[in-house]
């Protein structure tokens, strides 16, 4: 993975210097953080052998709670900390609901997590309204995730910080071993005595707990509510923890991995812009070398990766 990026950037940097630069740089960071929150969460999830749709939607739900908590244009009030509380607080509650469902009533993670996707994105354009677009008044908020701490934008220090929580609960902690475990088998993981259905439980709450949290960065940098926040962040995530070599069966992979995933695609992306590749080429290009990433990373892992049919 950190071959392939230090390619990708020579290569960029060849087609366009301006892509070596340091406002460039911090840009890609910029850009890579609210993609990075999300696929710590989602990591987890692979990693049991779930999957977990349901992104979107909840940074939908979460970015509109906390934005009309917030100073905004539409809504006199301003309830400081405890929008922050709430957002996260609706995002934990929707992970909640997909993991009890999941584990409790032993519904496919795939169809659960669409649902919930459905449900968050609902609960957005309840809140969204007909009313005025809820943006923020506040500069302080509208400007803190492009402001730079030790020249680094604060946005990509929230990520890195979900980042780090990310890797510690999972070489840490017995929830992290539990999710490995039961991507292993999670047979054998319920027959050694692990509460297998609690561990599921914990793990879609995290997810959903991370996607509130990157629902409110979003939500910040835009400036704005909207229901539709996520679009897309399903679509970076994913793929970025496949290439970086986590099974979809489970058991494989990690954060740090998936994060290296994200930095790839996100850097692609910002290169192809500045090489000035025709925006109604962009997509395929983007797919195509996507498609050629995931083959020549999985290829050789392939018996480990533990792919089926």
């Amino acid at each position: 993975m950190i071959l392939s990026i230090v390619v990708l950037a020579v290569v960029f940097t060849w087609a366009n210097p301006r892509f070596g630069s340091v406002e460039n740089l911090q840009n890609l960071l910029y850009q890579v953080a609210v993609p990075l929150i999300v696929v710590v969460g989602t990591t987890m999830v692979i990693q049991m052998g779930s999957i977990d749709l349901s992104v979107q939607g909840v940074m939908g739900a979460s970015g509109m709670a906390w934005i009309l908590m917030s100073p905004n244009s539409r809504l006199a009030v301003d309830f400081g900390p405890w929008a922050w509380v709430a957002a996260l607080a609706l995002g934990l509650g929707l992970g909640l609901l997909a993991g009890i469902v999941h584990a409790r009533l032993k519904v496919p993670s795939f169809v659960v997590t669409l649902g919930t996707w459905y449900i968050g994105l609902g609960i957005g354009v309840l809140l969204y309204g007909n009313g005025m677009l809820p943006s923020l008044t506040s500069e302080t908020l509208a400007r803190w995730p492009t402001r730079l701490t030790l020249g680094v934008p604060n946005a990509f220090w929230l990520a890195a910080a979900a980042l780090g929580l990310g890797l510690l609960v999972m070489n840490y902690t017995r929830l992290g071993r539990g999710i490995l475990a039961i991507g292993n088998n999670e047979t054998i993981a319920g027959a050694m005595g692990l509460p297998v259905a609690s561990i599921k439980i914990m793990a879609f709450a995290v997810a959903g707990l991370l996607s509130a949290l990157a629902g409110i960065l979003a939500t910040m940098q835009l400036g704005s509510g909207s229901p539709d926040i996520g679009s897309g962040q399903l679509f970076t995530v994913i793929p970025a923890a496949v290439i970086a070599g986590t099974a979809l069966s489970g058991g494989e992979g990690g954060v740090v991995r998936s994060a290296l995933g994200v930095f790839l695609l996100i850097l692609l992306n910002n290169g192809l812009v500045l090489a000035g590749v025709d925006p109604d080429f962009q997509s395929g290009i983007f797919g195509a070398i996507l498609v050629v990433a995931i083959i020549a990373v999985s290829w050789p892992l392939r018996g480990r990766l533990k792919v089926a049919k």
